[in-house]
Order: C-alpha cells, then sequence, then structure tokens
C-alpha cells in the first residue's frame, strides 16, 4: 500500500531540519483524500510546535501536478445515499480540508509550496495557504467547480476579491487556466522558477542560515527565491488576465443577467476566452448565483469569516444543491451532460440561493467556532 501522503524531515547546515510534505497519488493527479488532509494535520501541527522545523515545503508526486483538486467521490456516494441530508461525509471532509488550509494561512514558519503542473481546487487551497508559492512554466491553474455545480471555495471568498479589478469573478465562473504570468499577476504565485531547479533550490535551502526566529527565516526564504526568480523575469510572457484586466472588468460588468447576457453574446477571436465562455455558459446555474454570491461578500471578511461561511454553502450544495449531478456527469459517469437542477441563470429561484447560503448552524455550534 503507498502511502498517501509522505512527510520527511531534512537537515541542513544550520543545524535546523525542514519538514516536506509529499502528496503521493501521482495516478490520481495528487487528489485530497480526506486520510491525506488529516494526516498533513497532525504533522503540520506537531512541526508548527516544533522548535527544530524552520520551514515546511509541499510538494507534489510526479511531475503532472501538485494537487487536482479533494477527491469527493466520498462525498458524492454518501449524499446519493442521504437525498437531501447533509451528510456526516460532507461535514467532515469540508470540515478538515478548510482546518488544514487554515492552519497554513496561520502558520507563522515559512511554508513553500511548489506549484508545479496542475494546481486546481483543493490543491489551490493548500497553496494559497502557503507563504512562499512558487510556479513554473509548467504551472495551470484553476478553480473549476462551477463545472460540478460547486462554487471556489478552500479560501476563494478571501482571495478572489482581493484580485484586480474583476478579475476573482472571472475565475470563479471561467474556471480559467491560469499559467504562472496571471498566477503571478493575481498574487497566487509569488515567485517563478523553471520545473528542473527543485533539486538546485532544496540544495540552496539546505545552505541557508535557518533559525528558531520565523521573521529571519522567511527573510532568507524570500531573498533566496527573489534571486532565483530575477533571471527569469524578462522571458516571462504577458499575463493574459493583465493584458486584458479592461476587456474582463467590461465583461463582468453589472448584475448576474448582464454578466450572462455578456458572456453568451461575446465573440471573439481569442482562443483562451472562448473556452472560458464556454465553460462558463455550461456551468451550474446555480453555481453562477454562489459565485455572485461569493463576490458580493467582497473584502470586508477575515479570512476566518470566509472559511466559516464556506463550510456552510459547501455542505448546503452537497444535500440541496447541482453538486451531486456535476460529480455524477464529471466523475462517475463521464457523461459530461449534467442536467442541473435549473435550466439557466435566470429560472434559479432565490429562495434556493437564500437556502444555500444560510448556514446549518447557530454560531456557537459551527464546526470552525474556534476559528479566530
Amino acid at each position: 500500500m503507498t502511502q498517501e501522503v509522505i512527510f520527511q524531515t531534512l537537515g541542513t547546515l544550520s543545524g535546523q531540519s525542514i519538514g516536506v510534505v509529499t502528496l503521493n497519488i501521482e495516478k490520481a493527479l495528487n487528489a485530497l483524500t480526506l486520510n491525506m488532509v488529516a494526516a498533513m494535520q497532525n504533522q503540520l501541527t506537531r512541526w508548527k510546535n516544533d522548535d527544530s522545523i524552520a520551514c515546511v515545503v509541499i510538494k507534489g508526486a510526479g511531475d503532472k501536478a501538485f494537487c487536482a483538486g479533494g477527491d469527493v467521490r466520498a462525498i458524492y456516494h454518501a449524499s446519493i445515499a442521504n437525498p437531501n441530508n447533509i451528510t456526516d461525509e460532507a461535514c467532515e471532509f469540508f470540515t478538515q480540508e478548510y482546518q488544514l488550509d487554515y492552519l497554513l494561512h496561520q502558520f507563522g514558519k515559512p511554508v513553500l509550496v511548489w506549484g508545479d503542473g496542475i494546481v486546481m481546487g483543493g490543491g489551490l487551497g493548500l497553496m494559497a495557504g502557503g507563504s512562499h508559492r512558487i510556479v513554473t512554466e509548467r504551472s495551470r491553474i484553476a478553480m473549476p467547480e462551477v463545472t460540478i455545480g460547486l462554487y471556489p471555495d478552500v479560501g476563494g471568498s478571501y482571495f478572489l476579491n482581493r484580485m484586480p479589478g474583476k478579475t476573482g469573478l472571472f475565475l470563479g465562473l471561467t474556471a480559467y487556466n491560469m499559467n504562472a504570468s496571471d498566477a503571478l499577476y493575481v498574487n497566487l504565485g509569488n515567485y517563478y522558477l523553471t520545473s528542473d531547479e527543485k533539486q538546485p533550490l532544496f540544495d540552496a535551502m539546505a545552505e541557508l542560515a535557518w533559525s528558531q526566529d520565523n521573521d529571519t527565516n522567511h527573510q532568507l526564504l524570500s531573498d533566496l527565491l527573489s534571486g532565483m526568480t530575477q533571471p527569469h523575469l524578462a522571458s516571462l510572457t504577458t499575463s493574459h488576465l493583465q493584458q486584458f484586466q479592461s476587456q474582463i472588468d467590461l465583461l463582468m460588468a453589472g448584475d448576474i443577467l448582464d454578466v450572462h447576457h455578456q458572456l453568451s453574446t461575446l465573440d471573439t477571436e481569442l482562443d483562451w476566452l472562448k473556452r472560458a465562455q464556454k465553460t462558463a455558459l455550461a456551468g451550474s446555474p446555480i453555481s453562477w448565483h454562489l459565485i455572485f454570491s461569493q463576490a458580493a461578500l467582497g473584502s470586508a471578511l477575515s479570512l476566518a469569516e470566509c472559511f466559516k461561511w464556506e463550510l456552510g454553502v459547501s455542505v448546503n450544495c452537497c444535500s440541496m444543491g447541482d453538486f451531486c449531478e456535476g460529480v455524477r456527469a464529471l466523475l462517475i459517469d463521464k457523461d459530461r451532460n449534467p442536467q442541473w437542477l435549473f435550466t439557466d441563470v435566470e429560472a434559479v429561484e432565490s429562495s434556493k440561493i437564500a437556502q444555500l447560503v444560510t448556514s446549518p448552524w447557530a454560531a456557537d455550534k459551527h464546526p470552525l467556532a474556534d476559528f479566530l
């Protein structure tokens, strides 16, 4: 039985150690199972409190993906067996996943994420929590939840709403695949290395003068990565998101019906925008409304408040939204022909969205009540 996630510690010349997490289900593009999430939560908590660990690295096995998202099949099967009920499986998976993501955001010590290859959904939740987020020429980063009747969770309510202009809304509705330049532009990545620089990076990290001071360690790693990134900056292609920011803002302007009309009538020669348009228009009409509700949260909520909001919406999606049908069409039967609950965005009943965004728990009974 192969370990789904591998934990190692690397010694350094300073005497301090580096904790290394490797997501290890290469054939499933390192998609997160509940067991992996629980194991990481336990190990990372130990490393956070271990003075001998100066820094943590999270990477994926193989060269195709860092992490393609969460393995949601168990939630699907539980939800199908218990229609219109919030299942223990959905509660447990999303609760533990968000606890892990929140731990990374609040870790204190430097957390380096090697975001090479595919980084989607739950993988992006891990990456967004890292302090040092590396993208490469192979990075393909997206939040594709609109295709399965969900919405960009795992902290998306926090980081999408802090992106330039209407970029966050565009990424949520279209599942647009970002490359390294795009990720740097919207601050999902903050350093760029080529994929063959992974080992030289780890070798250099072993020689840093790590201490037990988090601020010093952050600066050491930042200086190393800035130095390694600098030679590549001139050769990076321009980000589509940056180059077409004003057009994206116009396309995403107005209310949900305005945006749906603008996307429906868009006539473009740009292949990347055509793909984005097609994905958005095929997506769940409920997801559209949830993504607009998420965008309406703005940037006033704290990270903890965002995760609390998301947990309620996510478990509700599994019991009374389009999630099960989306997962069936994409992952179970793979017919790619979802029969959404509503035929189009305009047909979605406001009472259904109100239900979905209402937390199933009282504030003091919320599974994430201890988030500060």
